[in-house]
């Protein structure tokens, strides 16, 4: 074993650790450590200042291991794996000693916390002394990229990985594209129509040469790992020849059987054979497979005669799976609105004029079941009551956050009932107002200004009384509680997960955050990337946001996105499980217990003999350390973190310093 030199280099991360580590103390107490031949301070080690120090000290000095004390490895691990490379060494012989969280964060006596310093520098400095450098390895990249979700945030990623010239495919699991946005009527706080804005860019989606668009699908299955996915693609039988429709809407005159609007909310009704708005895209005509009386039944085909001409018409159209080869991913599977019915107190699925905030926005729209006139039962309402934070802010429902957008489209609704009633007396319940984008403050005082009466406070209860609602609240203000009388009550219904993206997060391995949204890798230094590589999130699906948040987002992921397909190769992870094969047993147990089915049992011959062991897929292997938990024998064992090094630490750790 060649001789280890040791440079430990601690930062003050400017108060963060050197206000509760004592920094020179410990200085001191690395320079005693076995193998250690340099031991230094600086303000902020991660600097370019910083680094130079490790660089010079790394070819002067000759060190060939680093510890660097300060950070989680988390958020600067890569940079200080560079700083090594920069300097001739391997990016392996790296150690990060934790004292940040684990010491000085967590402690409020410097004593104590320098004394916890100690023992963790201790632990990096001897796992460092038995680290060997890894090599890196490279894989080629399938040059295609996949977005899944075909709303705002899905549209606007296809669009910009499609103009950087690489092939993309959008899987939509509606009949047409456009999502949510589609459904609204105007946009805060410039209240520019929401279809304007929208409906360009699914024409530019339709049209787009690199631009494979698969609507009515969805992701049965994905395999493989960063630059070489492999997916499974389920396309649901629309009925209709998707490129031989061509939309004249004849064949829904002769279908009978009605069925609920969903673009509507409900709404208004439509026929079993329809095409779900007039912008569609594709613009092509679904058959409804649960309302169909031929796909239940087995009578009344006369949709297919009525089309004789074109023959767009199939309704024997079976289900297919598509194979498909991409190099990235981007989720972008959006949101769905909070379900009022869970907050029964307040009267929605009892009173027909208690609507949602997305009801509110069909009623409203000149494509509405209205044509844009604001009618309750056929009358216009004199009295409106905003109710916010529906499903949002609330444990009582498992929604601890805020929705974001909930406030702003309250104040626009309000500022749409101005518009369309001038008369109507108009209250907003509201906990706090929260108005933070870029000219969020001023539409709200905007809309404060046109008589819109704030009123703080929760509703606890909306009962009927006579001909009006009663909405119970107590007013945090004045402290008093109130009754204030509504024709009208529009709840503000706050943005939850989408159904159905936990089972895709299942087949990408993605995590989750406390409240159901997928995880980023890191907050601030990663935001849109995953902890599965080559994987990326966009918009609502990482958590609530408004329009503009989720278009710079989904242009964001799909930069990301670009990035290998641009270069045409990525590096695979590096501490990766490796298996003795003499010592494996076949037992199975690890390939159980891997989450990335990266581990199989294959026919090798060890010492001149044939026998069945366990083999690693590096490039699938994601060094989560699973399998070397489970192996009896000690047969495989995780680079990086073997049982040498992790008793080593445990037995440096437990001296007393």
């Amino acid at each position: 074993m060649s001789t280890k030199r040791i440079g430990v280099y601690i930062c003050h991360c400017g108060v963060n650790i050197a206000q509760t580590v004592g920094i020179e103390e410990l200085k001191s107490f690395a320079a005693t450590l076995p193998q250690v031949k340099v031991a230094e301070n600086y303000m902020y080690m991660c600097s370019e200042p910083g680094q130079e120090l490790i660089r010079k000290d790394i070819k002067e000095k000759k060190l060939n291991r680093i510890v660097v004390v300060a950070c989680s490895p988390r958020l600067h691990e890569p940079t200080f794996r560079n700083t090594l490379v920069s300097a001739g060494l391997n990016p392996y012989c790296l150690e990060i000693a934790n004292v940040r969280e684990q010491c000085s964060w967590v402690h409020k006596d410097k004593k104590v916390a320098t004394s916890k310093a100690k023992s963790v520098v201790a632990a990096a400095v001897t796992k460092v002394a038995l680290l060997e450098p890894l090599e890196e390895k490279e894989v080629s990249v399938t040059k295609t990229a996949m977005v899944v979700g075909g709303g705002i945030a899905g549209i606007q990623a296809a669009l910009d990985i499609a103009d950087s010239g690489f092939k993309t495919y959008l899987i939509e699991k509606e009949p047409s594209i456009g999502g949510h946005m589609m459904q609204l009527d105007k946009t805060f706080p410039t209240l520019d129509c929401s279809a304007c804005i929208l409906t360009p860019k699914m024409s530019d989606i339709k049209n787009h040469p690199n631009i494979e668009l698969l609507a009515y699908s969805e992701v049965a299955d994905v395999k493989g790992f960063v630059g070489n996915f492999k997916v499974t693609v389920k396309r649901k039988p629309r009925y209709i020849e998707e490129a031989i429709c061509n939309a004249c809407g004849t064949c829904a005159k002769y279908c009978s059987i009605a069925i609920i609007d969903r673009y509507n909310e409900g709404l208004s009704k439509l026929q079993a054979l329809h095409i779900p708005f007039p912008q569609a895209i594709p613009a092509a005509y679904v058959v409804d497979p649960e309302e169909c009386r031929y796909l239940k039944e087995g009578t009344c085909r006369q949709c297919e005669q009525v089309c004789k001409e074109l023959n767009a018409i199939n309704l024997d159209m079976q289900e297919e799976s598509v194979e498909l080869d991409v190099g990235t991913i981007v989720v972008a599977t959006g949101f769905d609105v909070f379900d009022a019915n869970r907050k029964p107190e307040l009267g929605y699925g009892r009173y027909e004029n208690v609507i949602t905030g997305m009801e509110f926005e069909r009623v409203v729209s000149a494509a509405g079941p209205n044509q844009g006139e604001l009618l309750i039962n056929g009358k216009k309402p004199k009295e409106v009551v905003f109710i916010q934070c529906v499903g949002s802010r609330d444990k009582t429902v498992g929604n601890e956050y805020c929705s974001r957008v909930c406030c702003m489209y309250t104040a626009k609704q309000a500022h749409l009932v101005r518009e369309k009633l001038p008369d109507a007396k108009i209250t907003i319940f509201y906990i706090d107002v929260r108005a933070f984008g870029k000219g969020y403050e001023e539409f709200y005082d905007r809309v404060k200004g046109e008589s819109v009466y704030y009123r703080r406070g929760n509703v606890s209860e909306v009962y009927k009384k006579g001909d009006k609602l009663i909405c119970r609240a107590e007013d945090t203000l004045l402290g008093k509680p109130i009754e204030v009388p509504a024709d009208l009550v529009v709840l503000a219904v706050g943005i939850q997960p989408s159904a159905g993206a936990r089972e895709l997060g299942k087949l990408l391995k993605l995590s989750t955050s406390p409240d159901n949204f997928f995880l980023e890798a890191h907050p601030k230094l990663r935001p849109v990337d995953t902890g599965s590589d080559g994987v990326f999130l966009a918009g609502c699906c990482q958590g609530p946001k408004d329009i503009p948040d989720t278009v710079a987002q989904a242009s964001a992921s799909a930069a990301k996105a670009v990035i290998p397909l641009a270069q045409g190769k990525v590096k695979t992870e590096t501490m990766v499980a490796r298996v003795h094969e003499q010592a494996c047993r076949a037992c199975g147990y690890c390939v159980e217990a891997c989450p990335y089915d990266a581990i199989e049992l294959q026919l090798q011959e060890v010492n001149g003999r044939e026998k069945s062991v366990a083999v690693v897929n590096e490039v699938l292997c994601k060094s989560c350390g699973a399998c070397t938990g489970v192996c009896f024998s000690g047969a495989i064992q995780q680079t990086g973190f073997t049982d040498d090094q992790i008793l080593a630490v445990i037995g440096a750790i437990g001296k007393e310093y």
